[in-house]
């Protein structure tokens, strides 16, 4: 099993980078681990502690239209270029968390999307320097108001409310380019989503150098690499659990926003 890299909150209140074991106990590191975190002699044990989201990045960067056949469900055109929108950094939301909907929507929808986790500033490099800006891989999902994105003709606000970008529930240095994501919703055994990641039009090393010539990518910035088909809507009780071979399954409720 890979390792796995954690951000976790421990009872006393103090926000630790670690390595999770497969006891659940929690080897605290000095940094995050993107940063050169080393190993430390302090261990937190599986009650010790909460997830929270992986990484606290300066900005998400997504990408639309990214699976052929999710953009054909959106009835639209595969874009010539990676289509790029930010979430804000508030909208990051940790496993087990609270999807908030929100008061101004009245179709609150999900994507199941593999994150990426930059590694070391990153400006103007090529495909081929991209992969070594590639720290990691998590798992997100890019909650979306879908009637807010028609009536707005632009997405800061149908995909940047509170919460809206589940992360988790740790970071994987490497992924097989063919792993498989899934959508669940509740208790069904039956995906809403299902696609391997290579699918994708634009591969992790395209989107992360494409993006570098547009902005500066810092350490534990996230790109967000597009939803595959199978978005659907979703209202409060239910649960949304997001699944990537080889890393692990995020799952938060979702909850009318008072």
């Amino acid at each position: 099993m890979s390792q796995r890299y954690v951000r976790v909150q421990a009872t006393n209140g103090s926000i630790h980078y670690g390595l999770l074991q497969l006891s659940r106990e929690v080897k605290v590191l000095d940094a995050p681990p993107w940063l050169k975190g080393h190993l430390t002699d302090l261990s937190l044990p599986a009650d010790g502690y909460q997830l929270l989201a992986p990484c606290l990045p300066s900005k998400i960067v997504a990408v639309g239209k990214n699976y052929a056949n999710h953009a054909a469900e959106m009835g639209t055109s595969m874009p010539s270029e990676p289509l790029l929108f930010l979430k804000p950094p508030t909208a990051v939301l940790a496993p087990q968390r609270e999807i908030l909907y929100p008061p101004q929507s009245q179709q609150v929808e999900y994507e199941g999307e593999l994150a990426l986790i930059i590694g070391q500033r990153c400006c103007n490099c090529s495909v081929a320097e991209a992969g070594d800006q590639i720290w990691g891989y998590t798992v997100a999902n890019d909650v979306t108001a879908r009637d807010l994105q028609r009536r707005d003709q632009q997405w800061t606000r149908a995909k940047g409310f509170d919460s809206f970008c589940p992360l988790g529930p740790w970071v994987v240095r490497e992924i097989s380019p063919s792993a498989r994501l899934q959508t669940f919703i509740n208790d069904d055994l039956q995906p809403v989503q299902s696609a391997s990641i290579d699918q994708m039009a634009f591969g992790p090393e395209a989107l992360v150098s494409y993006i570098s010539q547009v902005m500066t990518l810092l350490p534990g910035d996230v790109i967000l690499t597009g939803t595959p088909e199978g978005v659907g809507a979703v209202q409060p009780g239910d649960r949304i659990r997001v699944e990537i071979e080889g890393i692990g399954s995020l799952e938060n409720p979702v909850v009318r926003r008072q």
